[in-house]
């Protein structure tokens, strides 16, 4: 049985589930799971993902959390228990997720690796969070970094800025509105830091002055010289090269002879920690220096000199390295970084002091490199931050033993409680006698510690950290040297108790290098730690004596040496020295030392100790404390308990007296802590105050020399000591307190009230301060105050605001060092007195300020300063105190905001007097505080915003005073407190607020700011865009304050009392506040979405509401906002809300009603929604998805509630109807623009789309200026696209517009302000530029004549005689210039997918140069990514046209030129016909054979039919696209014998123009494309040549069954008769022109022509036995006799004859130049019609037989070759240029059938001998095509149908039908043949589609070179044939 769960309530998917059980839930790993209900180890629940679906699943498939519950029962909540941080790294994740995919497919591949490297660290840091076992600094160390990846992953990915607050989201409503805006600002800043440096971070986070401290750890891991063979001392320090000093002390490594360690425990524990180097030390020029010093024998190589059991400490060598070098990247890196230090030695001993300084500046003959580049190797790692941090962050470094390592001194921050006592001794140098030696010594220092008794002081002296001390120093020994130079630094850490009395000894000796090894004294030298006077041995050089000894001293008698002078000074001190004791000093010997003391108990200075020791001198008191001034703060620090002690003693000695001497010394301390240096000091001064502090006296007289100082402040001209009093009152205070508590309680509370007296008479004393007038202040110097508060950043930020001006005067620094301290005390204060008591006291204080803002803008800097700090003080905490105070503080601030004064600061005191507020907002005080804002700010908030806001626009601005960052800032800070004081305020404060209004003139006012603020905040984008917490509390607050505040707008202002510009102003906000892009709910992420709408929910249905409640509150008055009201409404609906939209309609309908009411229509709501709707569409409004967008039309137009059923029940329903049809229409136009002007479409899709549109603005919609807007848009993308012939043709239409009038036009879009005239003159003279461009001449030339009357009308003869020269260079152009005749395509869109301007219409296509059609194909697919290319020609059926997909269908057409006439006139060159056959065209067509009928296998042409559709456009093409759409179709079938005749037609004028060309020379040379074309005429040997003809109807049988054709049958034998003559003439031409070595061709042709001639001749003398009639027609073919008058012989032309040639044929309409380049479909291999012609004599390989040539007009919608374009050059028409090879042959099996020869004979007659060329049969060809191919199926067997020749060896699945042909392939067997199209004119791939036939002319084998250059043909017919 299935019950509630109570605790499991929540749980994770740890397995996925399929759901395959009955109501199972799918679930996946990861999801999160809210669980219902249970039973028998199942749960019952749904996903957090998908709320509403519920379903069951195993137990065991989840891991359950704990969870809060909610409001149990159906509707409860479950919030999982645990750490916030953790909830948003899961929900963060899982939103990166879906956009980290999304990086990859936007190629932004950098990011997508970075945010995969975030995430991966995201994943690792929660789950170290979630295994609980870090401790809580590792918890918060976590968090930092959690957060600061989140934060940049949403800063990079563009989502929201999270606030935080301790590493947690915070929430909006428990925090105010300013505290919220500050944390965004800390968030943004924190984001900033993380992206700029990380490593800064820390730095950052640290709100102290304190210098962060930097450590070098050093871990020296390996010394690879062996070949020393001794024990070695490794000393490694920090030395400051520019100082030439060693700025730490020394860590030192013992290593044995093997270089390993001496102490086996150190064992990878070679390591030193380099602490508290400040940031000026880091930029030192500061080098590691390592000195290898070795112990053992003398000289290393030499074992005579000295026995080996003596051991001597010698230098060896050195090695540095550069911290300049490393630093960088050890800087970076948080993991230690290896180095190799190389070790050199030194050339001479004694410059072994400065051998480290020699090998820094590279002075090689002072040391020796190593022959090895091994040495010391060290690793290293920069640390920052303090110990105890350091400490924390890196364990293992400490747990390795690390020694820690100190500066020599103390570092910039003294840390209390650092006690330190250490001296260090630098063992400079000496100089000795020889005495007596021919060789000078080898001295041996050795040092010792002793007490005053003589002991000598254990482990006193440390060589070195990392080792222990010792009690004996021995100095290494310089060979052979009398004036040895060590610098070698000694630790002497002696103990405190130990150092007065103490005093070192050196002792020297001669290290003798003989057998013994003897070390000899000679002599020593001592000098005490402590002077007589107490002070320790000065920081300096100090020249020591030596005095002489021998070996048998024995120094047991340390009183016989003290009491001689151990220097200069101390021989000074005692000059009667007897001469009679036992040591006498040796006058030539010195040694000289010096030392540095950093010692926190030991002082150097006299002054100091005299103040310690005062009553040993009682009289010099007075003096003692006057010079305590000038002891170091750094003595005084160490000593501050001591010293403070000694001067409350001194006090409590003589009040009267030293009571001011103590005051002045006891302000000069407390002001010493205020030193950044001694910052961190304050905390020891504290805890002396709380429990050191026993002066329970003193408070008397510290009150009274404060009093005393203040009341003589009016009359002291110099006022520095009573400054330095008045920034030292925050602890005198605390003296003054902590002295009354103390002596309270010792006495019960006696003299309370004379306490309290004292106080209030010392108020009355800093009221006076603070009112003295300032003006006389003016000389005297401005201070900042001391304290690091809100208040003087603030400060700082508002001095860049309003610059101080030089003749400003300056604040009294007296008061002002007063006001900065006085907040410090009311802690003090509250000990002794009550909340109400202290508040008191302040008010007073604070009320005593001048009120006037003109006293200067410093002081009133200082004096808000002040109150900043009052109000962020503990005592504003109380309400008790507020209700005394806030009167005060809020005067101030309305003071200063309404002499817009100081803005910054008033906000920050605003900001934190909100703060306080709301979360004190459940008490009952809060309410009249808010009361009092409220009646106080509320006004001059808003003015003061307007203000801000208005100046940030303006110009002054950005050049004036303010700086953008600072006005951006306070905008914000504004922004926030009024919307913090607007969120307080209640329905009881609104009330009230509008109650005190005493006029309607004043309500006015104030909503007209209120409105103007809520407007500015929505358009100025006041709070970035990803502050999205903030907009919506933003938008919360205000669509609140409207509900408030509309009750009054309606009440005051309707009826008679209306405003207009109170209500345009509301309506101007809601339609702003709705539209806000923070609101639009639907761009959000669902999660998102789902928290914000549970939050805030929908507020723009609230603010829709509010709206629309208001606008039927108007009445009559709507007609105030008709039209101006429509386009912003219009806005709102294009919301993507459907409630929203539901709410607007009837608004719609009420302006169209009331416009219909008061003018009788509604013409004005109508121009101004399209107006509108152009304008907001065509910009990109609306939603993202233009699907969604449409669905404004179901919604507004459409059904209920749509204004359509409102617009039916009017009076008026005609003209409504009408008007939202064509908005409906309009906005599917407008639709489909912004979609494609928004995507990345391509330029044909926006083209189309803006064509559409301008078409609709034209011809449904009147609007002119709008219609010229998009001619203008249209054409710039036609220019942008190249289209310049289409770019003319749109700017034609505005050109069409205007007249040749003087009517002044203004200034319009690019246009200036000009004459008629001459807009249209510029319009022109651009048509006919672009013109030009497009090489569209003949266009261009009307224009041109236009221009040239219009300049001859105004005798501007200079113009006219530029354009006549342009008109000029145009013909040349035509005559001169090559141009590309484009191919045409025509293209179906079917399915609704397509846009709506292209849904289910057909278009024909201009295409592009040289664009073939399987390039077209390819671009439309590629424009169309998700189109599918249907493969038939067929048109589309139902389920297409309304499939929810989209099919393209294209093929290629051909024009049907309009301009007959020129294509008729015989003499016009054909490159002038060749334009008019390509433009200014509408009619397209194409052919599709088919058979009707029984089909012939011997003849299948007597059954070709051809259907030609002719396709007519809406517009002619070119024009302004390249493309229109398909007005209508006709549909034609042409029977065979027409087929026939248009054919041999079209073969015959061809023929003409070419021999037409040979004969007036316009070709020249070659005439190969003549003897080409002949040869293929005449021997035309594709499916048998014209034979087919004959035999096809000139056959008995035909013409007794079709006796209809009779005419046709004669007019195809003219046809044929004609060919005769022309080929006749051809020959004669050809004659003429023959090279002699191509003679045998000619004769050839001659031979085959009369063969021809006979059978053609035998042929038409069959035809007229069964033709009545015929012979009439012809008798020269009747009777037996040869038909002579039906060929002529070879002679020239008679004119006569020339005029018969040139006989038309209205079928002769295209000529022969439309050539296609593709066929149907891919699979199309069964048409006939590509048309070859391949000749021995083109042959240099037999492949060569391969190259093919294209019928003519053949397409396909996936062909993949495409075929060259046509080219007009200055000899003929049309022609193609470029052949394919061989290779791109043999990959198409089809295409090789193609080329087999026919394997029947060819009949016997003269037209198809059986010759042989160079002896050899044609059937040697044939054999020679098996080679290559392969047996197969003869194409031309006439055994076969054409479909089956074109199948031949490709199987059932490639075949298509034979209905499927189309464009005019009829295959007739006439000659087409590859040498009259000519070689160049092939495709550049193989045409894949069409069988060919083939002729194979037979020229002489060694005549084959006539073939090698062709020159162009005229095309082949537009119709396939044999000819």
């Amino acid at each position: 049985m299935w019950t509630p769960t109570e605790d499991e309530k929540i749980g994770v998917v740890v397995c996925s589930f399929r759901g395959h059980v009955s109501h199972g839930l799918t679930l996946e790993l990861g999801e999160t799971v809210q669980i219902l209900e249970k039973c028998e180890g199942w749960y019952r629940g749904f996903s957090t993902k998908k709320p509403t679906i519920k379903g069951i699943f195993p137990a065991g498939y989840v891991h359950l959390k704990k969870a809060i519950v909610a409001n149990r029962g159906q509707y409860e909540t479950v919030v999982p228990l645990e750490d916030p941080i953790i909830t948003e790294v899961t929900s963060t994740l899982q939103e990166w997720s879906v956009l980290w995919k999304q990086l990859y497919v936007k190629h932004k591949v950098d990011l997508f690796y970075k945010l995969r490297h975030v995430m991966n660290e995201l994943i690792d840091l929660r789950r170290q969070l979630l295994s609980g076992h870090l401790t809580q600094d590792q918890v918060r160390e976590v968090k930092r970094h959690i957060t600061v990846r989140l934060d940049w992953g949403n800063e990079h990915l563009g989502l929201d800025l999270v606030p935080r607050k301790e590493f947690e989201m915070v929430d909006a409503d428990q925090i105010s509105v300013s505290d919220l805006y500050k944390m965004h600002l800390s968030s943004r800043h924190s984001v900033q830091q993380s992206t700029s440096q990380d490593g800064s971070r820390q730095r950052h986070g640290d709100s102290c002055r304190m210098p962060v401290p930097h450590h070098l750890f050093v871990n020296l891991k390996s010394f690879t010289y062996n070949t020393i063979g001794e024990d070695t001392d490794i000393f490694f320090s920090l030395y400051d090269l520019r100082e030439g000093k060693q700025i730490s002390e020394k860590f030192m490594v013992r290593l044995n002879k093997n270089g390993g360690p001496k102490n086996p425990e150190k064992v990878d524990r070679l390591c030193a920690l380099f602490t508290d180097l400040s940031n000026k030390d880091m930029k030192r020029d500061l080098y590691i220096v390592s000195q290898v010093i070795r112990t053992g024998r003398m000289l290393l190589n030499d074992s005579k000199k000295g026995p080996a059991h003596v051991q001597y400490r010698r230098p060896y060598g050195c090695a540095v390295l550069a911290m300049s070098d490393v630093l960088q990247t050890i800087s970076e890196l948080k993991e230690e970084k290896d180095f190799v230090l190389k070790v050199y030695t030194c050339n001479n001993e004694n410059e072994w002091y400065q051998i480290h300084e020699n090998i820094i500046r590279k002075s090689s003959t002072k040391y020796t490199a190593p022959s090895t580049n091994y040495g010391l190797i060290i690793s290293l790692q920069l640390l920052r931050g303090e110990m105890e941090q350091v400490r924390r962050e890196n364990p293992m470094i400490f747990n390795r033993g690390v020694a820690i390592t100190r500066k020599l001194g103390f570092p910039d921050v003294i840390m209390p409680g650092d006690i330190r006592n250490d001296l260090y001794l630098t063992l400079e140098r000496g100089d000795f006698e020889r005495g007596g030696k021919s060789v000078q010594k080898n001295i041996e220092v050795t040092m010792y510690v002793l007490y005053a008794d003589g002991e000598i002081l254990k482990e006193c002296i440390s060589l070195g950290s990392g080792e222990h001390s010792i009690s004996e120093y021995r100095s290494f020994v310089l060979y052979h040297n009398n004036s040895p130079r060590w610098s070698e630094v000694i630790k002497l850490p002696i103990p405190i108790d130990r150092f007065r009395g103490s005093h070192l000894r050196f002792e020297f000796r001669h290290c003798s290098t003989k057998d013994k090894g003897e070390k000899k004294l000679f002599g020593f030298a001592f000098t005490p730690l402590m002077r007589e006077d107490g002070t320790t041995l000065s920081d300096e050089s100090h020249e020591l004596y030596v005095y002489k000894c021998d070996e048998n001293t024995t120094f047991s008698n340390h009183a016989l040496y003290l009491g001689l002078p151990c220097c200069k000074d101390d021989f000074n001190g005692c000059p009667n020295i007897p001469s009679s004791l036992i040591f006498q000093r040796s006058t030539k010997e010195t040694l000289w030392i010096s030392t540095q003391l950093s010692s926190t108990k030991l002082t150097q200075n006299v002054d100091l100790l005299a103040l310690l020791k005062w009553k040993a001198h009682p009289d010099r008191v007075m003096d003692i404390l006057g010079r305590l001034r000038h002891v170091c703060g750094e003595e005084i620090v160490k000593f501050l308990q001591d010293i403070l002690d000694t001067l409350f003693s001194i006090l409590d000695d003589n009040t009267d007296k030293y009571g001011p001497l103590v005051f002045q010394s006891l302000v000069f301390i407390i002001n010493l802590l205020r030193d950044s240096k001694f910052y961190h000091f304050r905390p020891v001064m504290d805890t002396y105050i709380q429990k050191h502090f026993a002066g329970a006296l003193a408070y008397k007289e510290l009150i009274r020399c404060l009093k005393w100082y203040m009341d003589r402040s009016a009359e002291v001209v110099r006022q520095d000591h009573i400054q330095e009093a008045m920034r030292a009152l925050e602890y005198l205070f605390k003296f003054i307190v902590q002295s009354r508590i103390l002596y309270s309680r010792a006495t019960c509370g006696m003299e309370e009230d004379q306490f309290r007296a004292s106080i209030q008479e010392l108020f009355q004393s800093i009221r006076f301060v603070l009112s003295l007038d300032s003006r006389s202040s003016e000389t005297l110097i401005f201070t900042q105050g001391p304290q690091p508060t809100t208040g003087q950043a603030t400060a700082n930020q508002g001095n860049c605001l309003q610059p101080l001006s030089c003749n400003a005067p300056r604040p009294s620094p007296l008061s002002a060092a007063l006001l900065n301290s006085f907040p410090a005390i009311f802690d003090e204060l509250l000990q002794m007195f009550t909340v109400q008591e202290v508040a008191e006291f302040v008010r007073g204080t604070l009320g005593s300020m001048p009120s006037t803002v003109h006293i200067g803008q410093s002081m009133d800097v200082v004096k808000l300063q002040s109150i900043a700090r009052t109000v962020d003080s503990r005592l504003y905490s109380f309400p008790e105190s507020r209700r005394i105070l806030l009167p005060v503080v809020l005067h101030h601030i309305h003071l200063h905001l309404r002499q817009q004064k100081e803005l910054l600061i008033c906000s920050g005191i605003l900001s934190s007097i909100f703060s306080i507020i709301k979360s004190s907002s459940l008490e009952s005080s809060v309410q009249e505080e808010v009361e009092m804002m409220v009646e106080s700010l509320l006004d001059v908030l808003l003015q003061t915003l307007l203000a801000i806001m208005s100046k940030s626009q303006s110009q002054e601005a950005v050049r004036g005073q303010r700086c953008p960052q600072c006005t951006a800032e306070i905008t914000g800070e504004y922004v926030s407190c009024l919307l913090s004081l607007l969120r307080q305020m209640s329905d009881i404060h609104f009330q009230h607020l509008m109650d005190n209004f005493q006029s309607k003139e004043e309500l006015k006012e104030f909503l007209l700011k209120i409105f103007c603020v809520f407007r500015n905040l929505m358009k100025l984008s006041i709070f970035p865009r990803d502050w999205n917490v903030m907009r919506l509390l933003t938008s919360n607050i205000i669509v609140s304050t409207t509900q408030y505040l509309s009750p009054a707008l309606h009440k005051s202002f309707t009826d008679a009392d209306f405003d207009f510009k109170v209500w345009n102003s509301y309506f101007s906000l809601a339609v702003l506040f709705i539209n806000q892009p923070s609101l639009q709910l639907e761009t959000l992420t669902p999660a998102k979405r789902k928290k914000v709408f549970d939050k805030y929910g929908d507020m723009r249905v609230m603010m829709a509401y509010e709206l629309f409640s208001m606008w039927q509150n108007l009445g009559e008055n709507k007609i105030h906002f008709i039209p101006g009201m429509i386009g912003p409404f219009l806005g709102v609906t294009l919301v993507p809300q459907n409630e929203v939209r539901n709410i607007m309609i009837p608004i719609f309908h009420d302006m169209m009603d009331w416009e219909q009411r008061k003018n009788g229509n509604f013409k004005q709501v109508e121009a101004e929604l399209i107006d509108k709707l152009d304008s907001l569409v065509s910009e990109g409004k609306g939603d993202e998805n233009y699907r969604e967008l449409f669905s404004l039309l179901t919604q507004l137009f459409g059904p209920y509630p749509s204004l359509l059923e409102k617009i039916e029940q009017e009076t008026w329903r005609e003209t409504g109807i009408s008007f939202v049809t064509s908005v409906t229409r309009l906005m599917e136009r407008l639709l489909d623009y912004r979609d494609c002007m928004k995507g990345d479409e391509t330029e044909n899709k926006k083209i189309g789309c803006t064509v559409n549109l301008l078409n609709f603005y034209k011809s449904e919609i009147n609007k002119e200026e709008m219609y010229i807007r998009y001619i203008h848009k249209l054409c710039d993308m036609h220019l942008q696209a190249e289209n310049y012939t289409e770019a003319a043709f749109t700017l034609l239409l505005y050109w069409e517009l205007l007249h040749w009038e003087e009517r002044p036009l203004r200034e319009f879009l690019h246009y200036p302000a000009q004459s008629e005239w001459h807009r249209k003159e510029g319009l022109c003279r651009k048509v006919i530029h672009y013109f030009n461009k497009g090489k569209c001449w003949e266009f261009g030339i009307p224009l041109c004549r236009e221009l040239a009357f219009q300049y001859e009308s105004l005798y501007d003869y200079q113009s006219l005689s530029w354009i006549r020269k342009m008109e000029a260079a145009y013909y040349d152009n035509i005559m001169e210039q090559q141009r590309l005749e484009p191919e045409f395509f025509r293209v179906g869109f079917y399915g609704r997918k397509f846009p709506f301007f292209l849904r289910n219409k057909e278009f024909v296509c201009r295409g592009h140069d040289y664009e073939r059609l399987e390039a077209f194909q390819q671009r439309m697919l590629g424009e169309f990514p998700q189109a599918i290319a249907m493969q038939h020609p067929n048109q589309p059926d139902e389920g297409i046209l309304q499939g929810d997909a989209q099919y393209l269908q294209i093929y290629a057409v051909n024009p049907v030129p309009e301009n007959i006439d020129v294509l008729q006139m015989d003499r016009v060159p054909d490159r002038i016909k060749s334009f008019y056959r390509v433009n200014n065209v509408r009619r397209f067509r194409y052919d599709r054979p088919f058979h009707k009928g029984p089909k012939d296998r011997e003849n299948e042409f007597k059954s070709l039919w051809i259907e030609r559709t002719t396709l007519i456009l809406t517009h002619p093409l070119p024009g302004i696209s390249r493309w229109f759409e398909v007005d209508k179709r006709e549909l034609v079938e042409v029977s065979p014998l027409e087929n026939a005749i248009y054919v041999v037609e079209n073969k015959n004028q061809e023929l003409r123009t070419l021999i037409s060309q040979y004969q007036h020379k316009q070709l020249h040379g070659n005439i190969n494309l003549l003897s080409m074309c002949l040869n293929g005429v005449i021997d035309a040997a594709v499916n048998g040549g014209i034979a087919r003809y004959q035999e096809a109807f000139f056959d008995k049988e035909y013409i007794s069954s079709h006796p209809e054709d009779t005419e046709k049958i004669t007019q195809l034998k003219d046809l044929m008769q004609e060919q005769v003559h022309i080929l006749g003439v051809g020959l004669a031409v050809h004659e003429k022109l023959v090279h002699p070595e191509m003679r045998p061709l000619h004769k050839k042709l001659i031979d085959q022509f009369q063969m021809m001639r006979s059978s053609l001749c035998h042929c038409f003398y069959v035809a007229l036995q069964g033709l009545p009639g015929l012979d009439k027609l012809n008798p020269a073919c009747s009777g037996a006799s040869t038909p002579r008058g039906i060929l002529a012989t070879h002679s020239p032309m008679s004119p006569e004859s020339i005029k018969l040639m040139h006989r038309h044929s209205p079928l002769n309409v295209l000529g022969s130049v439309r050539h296609s380049s593709s066929s149907l479909s891919s699979h199309t291999s069964s048409e006939t019609g590509n048309l070859l012609i391949l000749t021995d004599s083109m042959m240099e390989h037999p492949e060569d037989l391969y190259r093919m040539q294209p019928s003519p007009s053949s397409s396909s919608l996936s062909s993949t070759h495409s075929a060259p374009s046509q080219m007009i050059n200055s000899g003929h028409g049309s022609i193609r240029v470029g052949s394919p090879s061989l290779p791109d042959r043999y990959r198409h099996n089809r295409e090789l059938l193609m080329l087999l020869p026919p394997h029947r004979d060819r009949p016997s007659s003269a037209m198809y001998p059986n010759i042989t060329e160079n002896g050899q049969p044609a059937n040697h060809q044939r054999a020679l095509y098996h080679q290559v191919i392969g047996p197969c199926k003869p194409c031309s067997d006439p055994n076969l149908s054409v479909a089956d020749k074109g199948m031949t060896g490709v199987d059932s699945s490639q075949q298509l039908e034979f209905g499927q042909w189309h464009q005019g392939h009829s295959a007739v067997p006439l000659c087409s043949c590859r040498e009259c199209d000519g070689p160049t004119r092939s495709p550049p791939h193989p045409p894949s589609r069409r069988p060919c036939t083939l002729y194979l002319p037979h020229p002489p084998v060694h005549n084959r070179a006539w073939m090698a250059v062709t020159p162009p043909c005229p095309a082949a017919p537009a119709v396939a044939s044999p000819l």
